[in-house]
């Protein structure tokens, strides 16, 4: 069944990725990607430090494809890997640098850890960032501290899919301390976001017969404009007349009355 190929297929890739994140743990490893190609199987891992996954001279990716050929029975394994160019706008190794700095500095310190991981992300220019570290800290009861900065969408289409999360766990003697980390990136496009478009800038002629056509309409809107000037002024001017022409008759009149009186 088609049904039965997909799922095994599925589950192939969730265990070859599982077993490459435990073998390159503390790595920096943002996701890892896997393509079939006409060679055989190709993987793509995005990682923070491309070096330590390399080794010396390759020694490090030989050896990961030895492995996968034996445990998953790959043909011919091609391991690729890129580097994440922001670091701190990447959910899955910000989540891992929490926990790699709790293990080692332990859990007095989870305060300092959580601001500083907070501040370098805004400054990265996140919309906004929400750390969540659970677990006995710093006492004997488990509690939840939140840290949180910004502006993070917690429902619809863009919280869904365009807010990058990611969980882990830190061990350390207290017990198991969970992490979990949402950043809202600078490129996201919001469906209450508006933008006032600017006026389109008249299209400037090319040839000799545009720049001819535009000086002639240019000509004649000039000629029209004077006509409708002059007329105006015309019609001022006999306007002007007429009104002291009546006041001379009135004048005249007034006039006559005081002779005859």
């Amino acid at each position: 069944m088609i049904e039965r190929e997909f799922i095994t297929q599925k589950t192939k890739e969730f265990y070859i990725k599982k077993y490459i994140e435990g073998k390159l743990k503390g790595v920096g490893i943002s996701q890892i990607k896997l393509k079939k190609i006409p060679l055989g199987e190709k993987i793509i891992i995005y990682t923070s430090k491309p070096s330590l996954i390399v080794g010396s001279k390759g020694s490090n990716i030989r050896d990961l494809t030895k492995e996968l050929k034996q445990n998953f029975k790959l043909e011919n394994p091609q391991i690729e890997i890129n580097e994440v160019k922001n670091v701190f706008l990447d959910a899955n190794i910000v989540a891992e640098r929490i926990a790699g700095s709790l293990e080692r500095f332990g859990s007095a310190r989870f305060k300092g850890v959580g601001h500083k991981i907070m501040e370098n992300v805004m400054n990265s220019g996140a919309l906004g960032v929400e750390v969540i570290i659970s677990g006995k800290i710093p006492g004997a009861r488990a509690k939840s501290w939140r840290f949180y900065q910004g502006y993070l969408k917690k429902c619809g289409d863009a919280a869904l899919e365009g807010v990058r999360k990611a969980k882990t766990a830190a061990l350390l003697k207290t017990g198991i301390i969970g992490i979990q980390v949402a950043i809202m990136p600078p490129d996201l496009i919001l469906p209450d976001q508006v933008t006032i478009l600017k006026e389109a800038e008249e299209q400037k002629p090319t040839t000799i017969g545009e720049i001819v056509k535009k000086e002639e309409e240019k000509g004649s809107k000039k000629k029209v404009s004077g006509e409708k000037t002059e007329k105006k002024k015309t019609a001022s001017k006999k306007k002007a007349k007429e009104n002291t022409e009546e006041v001379i008759a009135e004048k005249e009149e007034k006039k006559e009355e005081k002779k005859e009186e």
